[in-house]
């Protein structure tokens, strides 16, 4: 039967390790068989089409591969290629030419460049195979310009949504980010539209990569976005300025308490720098987050939990004159009426959002600035709250003394199933139009429990394909209980269709991440899927990565390279 409501083990354990497995993975280039800058094989060479190419080898092989990598010192964020391989150490299930390939993830900016590896004919920013011809499905839309099989399309463009409102009222418009978030600011903001609007600039400021890890680096580039701010604020050319501050998401999802509290406090003197020079412009600052992560630092049993929180998050408007009252609670829904009203612009209808002013101002503002300091939930405890631990005068120093809203930003607020963690994505999306989106995530579940994922069009032509053209269907995405880009009851749904439709190889490309997730928890979740392809008596687990590697948004070329050599070639 269909093997979907589990429930999966969230303790840590390691099992004894057995010598009998086979395995590649990273080493000095003297022991690797295939150095990563080395000859460059055929794709069809790569362990690829013939039943030989499904080793027989015990059903748990990936799981302790991934657990010995523990004993080595690696974690499931970072974790370098893993790569099953046969009796004679040829790599089993690679990528191959004419081949079906599913990658199930969601959200999708960090999708497309290896999407794009796998697809474009003349893709150009690093060596490749050449043309796949790949039989090619996401999951939902990576991009309008990818070639691919999409199971879940957009169901329409959102209209009027806050930067088209101002857009249409002439209102001149910027949106200020590194480079970490310019997807969230620009097109979940804008109610997943790409192109800018009339009258909308925008600037991003790169994000450095002299780092491996922002723990390295917990100020990032909040400094210069700040500095770009302040510029835009005094040049006095825009009505609308929108900052992201990136830090307190992007450093809290890694273990490293001191770094986390100085991303903490490099966006509380961004926030005190950009609110002092509007003060001076006299122009009005509306302070809120899209989501909450390092003010709930640990799980209930102390152990570090560095995802996403089901926290509320603040909102505070700093006027230029007396503060208007606010209402105590709201949603971001409420974000963008509130700031429409600000401006005296109608709400449209399409807007479900309630103004968070208590009472209609009587003079419309010409100019505000929004800063959005991303992963910084409220929370007016203070054990485990790496937020009331860190210095945050500027911060402080608002909510003591002006009136604040906390909002709603997670789970049914922002369109994610109820309990759910809130997420970047969801949040901008839900702050820029100003009603409640059903998410990707929401809608793949309810066609899961109705039945109606196993009749996807999408997902039957492209096992079809396999079989017609007697391929392997290669299954590649986020191997989690939850996170932001996918759940393993997506995976385990495909796996099951497979089954039902007849797929003859399945082979299944697994990224690991610690965003959320208890300690060394990828090899649990490994293990669930080798159990599960033994139960159907289909499939094998061939390849492992972290999503550091697979799963970038910032043209690091190198990590999808080494991504893409893993799938095709079978490096590791």
């Amino acid at each position: 039967g269909l093997f979907l409501s589990f429930r999966l083990s969230l303790c840590n354990r390691k099992g004894p390790f057995d010598a009998q497995w086979l395995f590649q993975y990273d080493a000095p280039v003297s022991s690797v068989r295939r150095p990563f800058h080395g000859l460059r094989p055929r794709a069809d060479d790569a362990g690829h089409h013939g039943k030989d190419a499904m080793p027989a080898m015990t059903s748990n092989t990936m799981s302790r591969a991934v657990r010995e990598a523990y004993r080595r010192g690696e974690d499931d964020e970072t974790l370098n290629p893993l790569v099953l391989v046969d009796s004679s150490g040829k790599p089993a299930g690679r990528i191959g030419r004419g081949d079906s390939v599913i990658f199930y993830n969601i959200r999708g900016e960090r999708e497309v460049e290896l999407s794009r590896s796998l697809t474009e004919d003349d893709f150009r920013e690093f060596p490749t195979a050449g043309p796949l011809g790949l039989h090619y499905a996401t999951m939902i839309e990576y991009s309008r310009d990818l070639r691919a099989d999409v199971a879940f399309p957009p169901e329409s463009d959102l209209e009027e949504t806050l930067s088209e409102v101002l857009s249409r009222r002439g209102i001149r418009q910027v949106k200020i980010t590194e480079a970490e978030k310019a997807f969230h600011v620009t097109y979940f903001l804008n109610g997943k539209r790409e192109s800018p609007y009339p009258g909308e600039d925008r600037i991003v400021v790169p994000t450095r990569k002299d780092v491996r890890l922002f723990d390295e680096a917990p100020e990032m580039s909040v400094g210069e976005v700040a500095e770009a701010t302040v510029r835009v604020i005094r040049e006095g050319r825009h009505g609308f300025i929108l900052a992201n501050f990136a830090n307190v998401d992007v450093v809290g999802h890694i273990e490293n308490e001191a770094a986390v509290m100085r991303a903490v406090e490099a966006v509380d003197r961004a926030l005190g720098r950009v609110v002092e020079q509007a003060r001076k412009a006299g122009v009005p600052v509306l302070v809120t987050a899209d989501h909450g992560t390092v003010e709930r630092w640990f799980y209930p049993d102390g152990t570090v939990d560095t995802g996403h929180t089901s926290s509320p998050v603040p909102f505070v408007l700093v006027g230029t004159g007396e503060s208007p009252a606010l209402r105590r609670e709201g949603e971001l829904t409420d974000v963008a009426p509130t700031i429409l009203e600000l401006f005296g612009i109608a709400v449209p209808k399409r807007m479900e959002g309630r103004s968070l002013l208590a009472k209609k101002p009587r003079t419309p503002v010409h100019r505000l600035v929004v800063l959005i300091l991303d992963g910084w939930g409220y929370n007016p405890e203070t054990a485990g709250n790496l937020i009331a631990k860190a210095s945050t005068p500027a911060m402080d120093g608002l909510l003591a003394t002006l009136p604040f809203s906390v909002l709603a930003a997670s789970g049914e607020a922002v369109g994610l199933p109820a309990g759910t963690v809130g997420n970047s994505e969801a949040g901008h999306l839900h702050i820029g139009a100003g009603r409640r989106v059903f998410s990707d995530r929401l809608k793949i579940d309810r066609a899961i429990e109705s039945g109606a994922f196993f009749s996807n069009e999408a997902y039957r032509r492209t096992m079809a394909e396999a079989i017609r053209r007697g391929t392997a269907l290669h299954l590649m995405g986020i191997v989690s209980f939850f996170s932001s880009h996918g759940m393993m009851n997506h995976l385990l749904a495909l796996m099951e269709m497979a089954k039902r439709e007849g797929v003859p190889r399945l082979f299944i490309h697994a990224m690991l991440g610690r965003r959320g997730e208890m300690p060394e928890s990828g090899a649990n979740y490994i293990k669930q899927i080798e159990d599960r392809c033994t139960e159907l008596d289909l499939g094998r687990v061939v390849s492992v990565i972290g999503r550091y590697w697979s799963m970038d948004r910032e043209e690091n070329w190198d990590r999808i390279e080494k991504t893409y050599r893993m799938l095709v070639y079978g490096d590791g």
